[in-house]
């Protein structure tokens, strides 16, 4: 009886005798359902993308592991702590890390920075050198030769990598005591921007200079460092490491994963995620009161049929299990040409790059595809379209066993 109601079902969907109207409102149904397929899984492939490029973003941000003091500012013991480094094998390179805000003024403009000073080593942990579009990483040479985030830059206007003229950073002077003249409430440094890195939100508004330059400012003896951040020869070992690094180092120390030190960053990701995935999940289950409308209208519309079936000694259980089965059919429909439609399209995007993120941009939407995304936006849509043709095929029984 299973394969007859199958067959019979099938005959409905495809056969072009029959009810116009009924032909119209099923395949209208069918439609429905694959643009909202369609239209879901190109999302959730574009979020994939976002999530992707968002990681490239802010793996130039942190490392693999950072240590911090975990009272003040500034580590304790270093030459301790630079030495228990050095010995673990675990450890490809590390750098020590000062970072503060700072005031930086070109002529008649200022603005409010995030100073980073770093050591030589800072580009073997976090290769922020490969992003650099115009100029070149500081050389070292001289502490005032610093890299500059590219929306700060062209706020202020700063020549880039000209060397006639020079911003001013400007660092209240900690102490007390009556204040007679300006230098007793800033340190201030001239400075020279050598390149220009884009920025995102992590990074806006950033300087990044050699760390004699933040010693200088914030008058903090030599060899000196808030934080040092770590690149590991296996990255998937993090935690691993941490928890040994931590016995060695001892309590007075914070260690913080990369996930950990951008966890409110990955969580707000998440979030966005899900918000986007019931927004969708909710137009498929609009759409699929398309397929409940279609299921009803061949009930009507077949409903002499019905009773020559049951007649013929079909049980009513089998007569339902027709419009399930249709109903079965036109989710598989939408669901297989939607996920095709929907793969075309991202790959499309992925190859040309057609659709831009702005009008005044040339970065395109990334987008990836991932054998999850399949999984979610096909079983969300059997999971709806499975209920809906279950229950109202079903909802008539009264009305086949009165007639």
């Amino acid at each position: 009886m299973k394969n007859t109601a199958f067959y019979i079902a099938t005959r409905y969907l495809l056969a072009k005798k029959g009810s116009t109207a009924v032909t119209f409102i099923t395949w209208l149904a069918a439609l429905a359902m694959m643009v909202a397929v369609t239209a879901m899984f190109i999302i959730i492939s574009v979020f994939s993308g976002l999530e992707d490029l968002n990681q490239d973003l802010i793996a130039n941000l942190h490392a693999d592991l950072t240590v911090k003091s975990k009272q003040g500012k500034t580590i304790p013991d270093l030459d301790k702590v630079t030495k228990i480094l050095q010995s673990e094998k675990e450890i490809q390179h590390f750098s020590k890390v000062i970072e503060e805000k700072v005031y930086i003024n070109f002529r008649e403009n200022g603005d409010i920075a995030n100073l980073r000073g770093v050591d030589s080593a800072y580009i073997l942990v976090n290769p922020i050198h490969k992003n650099i579009f115009y100029g070149s990483y500081p050389s070292f040479k001289y502490s005032n030769e610093v890299l500059i985030e590219n929306k700060l830059d062209n706020r202020l206007a700063i020549p880039i990598g000209e060397g006639s003229e020079f911003a001013t950073l400007m660092m209240p002077k900690p102490g007390t005591g009556l204040i007679s003249k300006e230098e007793d409430i800033f340190n201030k440094r001239e400075i020279f921007p050598s390149g220009v890195f884009p920025g995102n939100d992590q990074l806006d508004n950033m300087i990044i200079s050699p760390i004699e330059l933040t010693w200088e400012l914030l008058d903090l003896p030599k060899k000196s460092a808030y934080q040092i951040v770590i690149k590991l020869n296996n990255p998937e070992n993090a935690d691993l490491v941490k928890q040994n690094l931590q016995k060695l180092l001892g309590n007075q120390y914070d260690l913080k994963t990369k996930a950990e030190e951008n966890a409110a960053f990955w969580k707000m990701i998440n979030t966005e995620k899900l918000f986007i995935y019931l927004i969708f999940a909710l137009v498929i289950f609009i759409t699929t009161f398309n397929l409940a409308g279609a299921i009803i209208i061949l009930q009507l519309d077949k409903k002499e049929q019905a009773k020559s079936l049951i007649s013929l000694g079909m049980n009513l259980n089998s007569l339902r299990n027709i419009y399930f089965y249709t109903g079965v059919l036109i989710v598989l429909f939408g669901i297989f040409s939607g996920l095709i439609i929907g793969t075309a399209v991202s790959y499309l995007q992925i190859s040309t790059g057609f659709f831009k993120a702005g009008a005044n941009t040339d970065l395109a939407f990334p987008v990836r595809i991932k054998f999850i995304n399949y999984l979610i936006v096909s079983g969300t849509a059997a999971l709806f379209g499975f209920g809906i043709s279950w229950f109202f095929s079903k909802i008539n029984r009264s009305y086949f066993s009165n007639n």
